[in-house]
């Protein structure tokens, strides 16, 4: 019994894929099967009523195109009796759609569905291209690991981000060989509270000019009703909860340091919106940004240290019993390992790193702010789980699973780097030498991947989102919040070795 022959590659062009169709649609034999498996699929066509291997499909018929890679040619096609086609390519990814009708005399279904293989590996051929291409634009030294060089080249990143567009606000980043993109509301709010705090430890007065404006341009662009907008100044405004948080952090920094009431003003009407939507058990159900999944929002504990923040700094108590109030909620649904389920922005099973760090980051803060003992001791355990999967070059795996397993083998720099400043945060607290040796690698880690002698600025002292840069997670792409996240790091390992 002949199975069916019919294989497209990228390079096919829509001639090539019609004859592949026809030839496909016109002989229509069923896929042989044999063992176990062979009679499982023989039973289950003759209870629901279809044919069996070895017998001819009937004309009018619906179909399955199912897909599997080939080294030598491209991808290799299949009918199969269903009403569902279905594209599968290596690495696990599938395309679905419903087909219509089959008939031997139309190939316009099976058309369809080679077109759209045919795009799936024009999209990958691409992708690897631009791997080879742009990934050797950054190109760190691993040997050089000068702290202050570091930190210095990140903060001069930063600021070229700041001054790269017509506003006060930061750059999102700079994918590798093009330009600056345009400004990240929710992340120059907390760069804002990093700019005024490195002011505070050098005394240029300049980092304090640059977080008034960066804090000014956030007032500018604050919604009518006092949250700050998800996503890229350019995207659609919608209010978003923990974007209102980050810029929080930075506007009580301003308060602290200048006392100027425009920034109290604008916290107070952010604070006040927050309170307006939350929920009766703490959480935030409305307002979620429209660029993460909704649910899987625990992280939104950070956005409550925002809040904490400001009620400290406005003297409202209102707003930090609404932000403990969000950490009970947080930290009543950790598991005993540690494990917090239902945060990250994309996938709570396997959770990024960087969004795990939030939560630990926004407990121990609030913990801090409050005397709450029990958020700090919350976020610790999820810290001491990290510490035991750590290797011992200071390598983070970027996704996780619930037993604080590896789900990825590549790094996420940014949540790396946070990770590192709750470290240091402990070791603030307990004195506990491990939490600052462990900082310490992470540190490394982090410096022998980030490039301070590249001759583009735009990539010069940038910290990308992954590591290999080829990563999921801000892929070839410079972010500002992972830069600022390392300075903050490097920042605080250098205050843990004063004496």
């Amino acid at each position: 019994m002949a199975a069916l022959v019919a294989s497209v590659s990228a390079q096919n062009n829509d001639q090539d894929l019609r004859s592949i169709a026809m030839l496909t649609i016109a002989r229509q034999p069923m896929i042989p099967r044999c063992g176990k498996a062979g009679r499982r699929y023989v039973n289950r066509l003759r209870n629901e009523g279809l044919p069996q291997p070895g017998s001819n499909v009937p004309p009018g018929s619906n179909y399955v195109i199912s897909a599997t890679t080939d080294q030598q040619q491209g991808i290799t096609w299949q009918s199969e009796e269903k009403n569902i086609c279905r594209a599968r390519v290596g690495g696990g990814e599938r395309a679905a759609w419903r087909a219509t009708p089959a008939t031997r005399g139309s190939a316009q279904p099976m058309l369809n569905a080679l077109r759209k293989a045919r795009n799936v590996l024009e999209h990958r051929r691409t992708v690897r291209r631009e791997d080879r291409m742009l990934s050797v634009l950054y190109a760190p030294d691993p040997n050089d690991l000068d702290r202050e060089r570091h930190l210095a080249a990140a903060m001069d990143w930063l600021k070229r981000a700041q001054d790269s567009g017509t506003d006060r606000g930061v750059a999102y980043g700079a994918r590798f060989g093009d330009d600056f993109d345009v400004s990240y509301p929710e992340t120059t709010g907390y760069i804002c509270r990093t700019f005024v705090e490195q002011s505070g430890l050098s005394g240029d007065s300049e980092l304090l000019q640059r977080a008034i404006e960066m804090g000014d341009w956030e007032i500018a662009i604050q919604m009518p009703e006092g949250a700050v907008m998800g996503g890229k100044y350019t995207s659609q405004r919608t209010p978003a909860v923990f974007n209102t948080g980050m810029v929080l952090l930075g506007w009580s920094a301003l308060i602290r340091s200048t006392g100027e009431p425009r920034f109290r003003d604008a916290a107070r009407r952010a604070s006040d919106w927050l309170l307006s939507i939350q929920e009766p058990d703490g959480s935030w159900i409305r307002g979620h940004s429209q660029f993460a999944i909704a649910g899987a929002n625990l992280y939104n504990v950070y956005a409550a240290s925002g809040l904490c923040e400001a009620g400290l700094a406005l003297g409202d108590e209102r707003y930090v019993k609404a932000a403990i109030h969000n950490a009970e909620l947080c930290a009543s649904r950790q598991h005993a390992n540690g494990w917090f389920p239902n945060c990250c922005i994309e996938n709570p099973q396997q959770p990024l790193l960087h969004a795990l760090a939030y939560t630990m980051q926004g407990l121990i803060g609030i913990g801090k702010l409050t005397g709450r003992t029990d958020f700090i001791a919350a976020g610790r355990r999820a810290a001491d789980a990290e510490l035991r999967i750590m290797k011992e070059d200071g390598y983070l795996p970027g996704l996780q699973t619930r037993t604080f397993e590896a789900a990825a083998d590549w790094c996420c720099l940014t949540g790396s780097a946070q990770t590192s400043i709750v470290w240091s945060e402990l070791f603030a607290l307990t004195g506990e030498d491990c939490y600052r040796h462990c900082a310490r690698l992470v540190n490394r880690y982090l410096m022998a991947r980030h490039d301070i002698r590249n001759p583009d600025l735009r990539m010069r002292g940038g910290l990308p989102g992954s590591w290999p840069v080829t990563g999921p997670y801000g892929r070839l792409t410079i972010l500002n919040w992972a830069t600022k996240y390392l300075v903050d790091a490097l920042s605080l390992e250098a205050m843990a070795q004063q004496p």
